[in-house]
């Protein structure tokens, strides 16, 4: 049985999808005008593996994230590097896709874009004016907060503490709105901007109507998972919920997660503090596949402490899983063990999908693997079960040279020759091989 801690609820709950033995998620994917940072990396694996544990454990998964392309910050972005806000788009939905592919996540089942969705946008804010919940304001759209039943229950905030918040503000925007809290649906399109036509004149969607379109368009009315970073909970999330549910009378979601935070040697991430990391740039000096074990390895919905020991313990252990993998096969091995590993690992993902206590065990697996306990069955469980995490082995195959002095040094060993068999081994350390001599015969590793 597989627990979701649900942000909505505040507890742990059963994972009960709408349809057996499938499931819906939709994840927030990121506003391209930039590399993406290591926070954006954090969620995108921590959901990405997610995904892979539910398909592990049997279920079919639709997994949808967006990309948010029509922004205020693509906007700006298009002015600073003289090129439009579509060509800004498909620069960094590239660089996007090139360096989440060096961190093993698994393409979406869709990456839908805002641009393509205009006529259902438009459409969308169009019912939610009919039904009241929404209204015109020189060429904005504005969603009426005050109809909304429970609005701000996601972020455990009321709607008297935002009113009140709000109550100071005197700008021209919320000079235009009934009440200070409610959200555009529409803008107006200033001069010069990207825009399409609308009932309301030229103008652009809202950040928040941009998912809940693109969400219930792909997926229906009501989804099994919506997922994204904390800082999504509100006011994204938040009113995400808003319009869907006013538009479809639904449940939006049924199961709301949010990932943790990442700090950057105990300090939140910030460009003000120049500290801010993107994956671009980290992936010039660390492998992708370390990356992915760093973040994929923690607690989904812990902060992240993001260090250099970090990423360089992540190395050493994902080195000691390849070595695991690569061992030489044994004779009489125990499978009760096999099934009680693998037991133990669901049990421990079955938990909100704990990853830090999953890849516990996959190292007591380990442990025991390289005690003499390998075959065919158990590395390809093994191999299931690392996959989880983003780790795929590709089997190392030694050259001749090397091969041939493995072979040499066991002919010298045969023979009691220490002294050669002792040279040769050393030769073979040069080269980066190390050699572990068991009563199962020579196993190699690659330092």
């Amino acid at each position: 049985m597989i627990t979701i801690y649900d942000t909505m609820t505040r507890s742990l709950r059963e994972f009960v999808p709408l349809e057996a033995g499938k499931v819906k998620m939709y994840v927030c994917g990121p506003t391209v005008y930039n590399y993406i940072h290591v926070g954006n990396a954090r969620s995108t694996v921590a959901f990405d593996t997610i995904r892979r544990y539910f398909e592990y454990r049997g279920f079919e998964v639709t997994y949808i994230s967006n990309f948010t392309d029509v922004d205020d910050k693509i906007i700006n972005r298009a002015k600073e590097e003289g090129i439009t806000p579509q060509e800004i788009a498909e620069k960094y939905i590239a660089a996007f896709s090139a360096d989440v592919e060096k961190l093993g996540v698994k393409p979406a089942t869709k990456h839908p874009r805002v641009m393509h969705f205009m006529d259902e946008i438009v459409a969308f804010i169009e019912e939610l004016i009919a039904k009241g919940y929404a209204y015109e304001a020189a060429g904005d759209v504005y969603f009426r907060v005050e109809k909304s039943k429970n609005y701000a229950a996601l972020a455990n905030k009321t709607l008297e503490d935002l009113v009140l918040g709000a109550s100071g503000r005197t700008d021209e925007e919320t000079a235009r709105k009934e009440n200070p809290v409610d959200f555009a649906l529409w803008k107006s399109a200033k001069a010069g901007e990207i825009s399409w036509d609308s009932p309301w004149g030229a103008g652009r969607p809202g950040w928040h109507i941009e998912c809940s379109v693109m969400a219930t368009e792909i997926l229906g009315d009501t989804i099994d998972i919506h997922g994204g970073g904390a800082d999504l909970e509100f006011p994204h999330h938040t009113n995400e919920i808003a319009q869907s549910e006013a538009k479809t009378g639904q449940t939006f979601a049924n199961y709301w997660m949010h990932n943790g935070f990442v700090n950057i040697d105990n300090v939140k991430m910030s460009k003000s503090l120049g500290n801010f990391i993107t994956v671009h740039d980290a992936l010039e000096t660390v492998d992708g596949q370390v990356l992915r074990f760093f973040f994929a390895t923690q607690h989904y919905r812990k902060p992240i402490n993001f260090t250099e020991k970090g990423v360089l313990d992540a190395e050493i252990n994902l080195k000691y899983l390849k070595n695991t993998y690569e061992q030489s096969f044994t004779d009489n091995v125990d499978m009760e063990r096999l099934a009680t590993f693998e037991s133990k690992f669901c049990q421990a993902m079955d938990e909100d999908f704990n990853t830090a206590n999953g890849i516990t065990v996959v190292f007591e697996m380990s442990k025991w693997i390289n005690s003499g306990n390998y075959n065919a069955d158990i590395k390809t469980a093994f191999e299931k079960m690392v996959a989880v995490f983003g780790i795929v082995f590709e089997e190392e195959v030694l050259d001749s040279a090397i091969e041939a002095l493995i072979e040499e040094r066991q002919a010298a060993r045969a023979a009691k020759d220490f002294a050669k068999a002792d040279e040769i081994r050393d030769q073979l350390a040069v080269q980066g091989i190390k050699l572990l001599d068991t009563k199962d015969g020579v196993r190699w590793t690659r330092d």
